[in-house]
């Protein structure tokens, strides 16, 4: 059920601004589906956040929502 993760970045010198975003679709112990989202500044670890879903197709469409949401901020 795994799922490559979607990488996202936003690169601006002139405002100092390095960020990434993934987004992956992953399924738990129990066997939940999940999407994984971890977010910071380029070279770090960042945050990471983790959303449970009823059905695989909640989930993708949930990252698709969160990647089409970060596309209109920047993020390519």
């Amino acid at each position: 059920m795994d799922t490559p993760p979607l990488l996202l970045t936003q690169i601006d010198p002139e405002q100092n601004r390095a960020r990434f975003y993934t987004v992956t679709l992953t399924q738990t112990l129990f066997g939940e589906v999940a999407l994984l989202r971890n977010w910071g500044r380029l070279g770090t670890r960042g945050q990471t956040l983790l959303e449970t879903h009823a059905t695989a197709a909640e989930a993708a469409a949930a990252a698709e929502k969160l990647a089409a949401r970060k596309r209109r901020r920047g993020y390519r």
